[in-house]
């Protein structure tokens, strides 16, 4: 059974205490931010959500995955087109927008297992089945592929709450993703700690020999996808319902992948809260490089008319190239050792 105590009891009092403040600090966040730092900190705890589902993957179970986009654009697509298409309001559109991207996953997943593709082969097989399905929903007109497909938001849906439709202000969106990264996390520690978590590291860490003492390693890394594409899609239809468009070369795009997997890279792989320790570094960040090259425009120090898209992205894997030379663990487990959060011998 999972309990949130679960969260807590690894932590050290050092690290309850300071968990208790980063908390109160978070929920408070709508009354003392503004809109531009609740939209950044939305921003972080989607992406941790995201990193969460591929850091069980392979900080879990050793698959590597560069196409996760794949399960969050079909969990996006499919709650959209329910809503628009028939009413159905996302909280149980979300069902079937989970039970499509755990389909496809387990589809990649046997195709890659059962022929024994691993390591960086399975990589490039989940980039493949995300292309494949890009180009598919690109030409799907009725998904709006040319245009983009938009969610109808009226003047009344930005004001309230509305959970059931997923429509309401900023801050029901920020609660919302808040409690939807968290509850991930409470699943992933529980997940760690069970049966399934132990076969998990166990094939992770020698899969001959984890097979050698009887393990089913096929039936426990499906298990694995299965559960990841599934936080992917559940992510996917915020993702929807927070943007209100939908296009493919965006939801799809490689860089969606990778956003999910820098996190988990900085904050460290394999750890509990290292994805989301990540993400709080990276996208703050993002957005400073971002606000520093306007501000460089707007002095003119470079040409307002320079285009610097991928700069951002080139300062991301700059700083993980240091981390991997450096702190190939990630930067979670330095922390911990350094402040003593985490009580001896729990999972960081």
């Amino acid at each position: 059974m999972i309990r949130p105590g679960d969260l807590v009891r690894p932590l050290s009092p050092a690290g309850v205490w300071l968990g208790a403040l980063v908390l109160l600090v978070l929920l408070l966040l709508p009354y003392w931010g503004g809109s531009y730092v609740m939209t950044v900190a939305t921003t972080v705890f989607y992406l941790a959500l995201v990193g969460q589902s591929w850091n069980l993957m392979l900080g879990f179970a050793g698959l590597l995955s560069i196409g996760h986009a794949l399960f969050v654009g079909i969990g996006a697509y499919t709650s959209a087109y329910l809503f628009t298409a028939i009413g159905l309001p996302p909280v149980i559109g979300v069902l079937p927008a989970i039970a499509l991207a755990v389909l496809m996953g387990l589809l990649m997943g046997y195709l890659g297992f059962r022929f024994a593709i691993g390591g960086v082969y399975f990589a490039l097989l989940t980039i493949a089945f995300a292309e494949l399905v890009r180009i598919v929903i690109d030409h799907v007109s009725w998904l709006g592929a040319t245009e983009g497909f938009f969610l109808q938001v009226s003047e009344a849906d930005r004001h309230g709450i509305d959970l059931v439709n997923l429509r309401g202000a900023p801050e029901m969106y920020y609660y919302l993703i808040m409690a939807l990264a968290l509850g991930a996390l409470v699943l992933c520690r529980y997940l760690l700690r069970s049966r399934l978590g132990y076969y998990w590291q166990a094939i992770r860490d020698d899969e001959s020999a984890a097979e050698a003492l009887g393990v089913d390693v096929l039936r426990y890394k499906m298990y694995a996808v299965a559960i990841s594409s599934g936080m992917a899609g559940v992510a996917g239809v915020f993702y929807a319902f927070y943007q209100n468009s939908l296009f493919p070369e965006i939801v799809f795009n490689i860089e969606r992948s990778i956003e999910a997997t820098l996190g988990s890279i900085v904050g460290g792989v394999g750890t509990l809260f290292g994805p989301i320790f990540g993400t709080f570094i990276l996208t703050p960040l993002g957005e400073i490089v971002t606000e520093a090259i306007d501000l460089l425009k707007h002095w003119h120090v470079i040409d307002p008319e320079t285009k610097l898209d991928g700069l951002k992205l080139l300062v991301w894997s700059f700083i993980v190239v240091l981390i991997v030379l450096f702190k190939p663990n990630g930067l979670w487990p330095w922390v911990c050792e350094k402040l003593r959060l985490i009580r001896p011998g729990e999972e960081r």
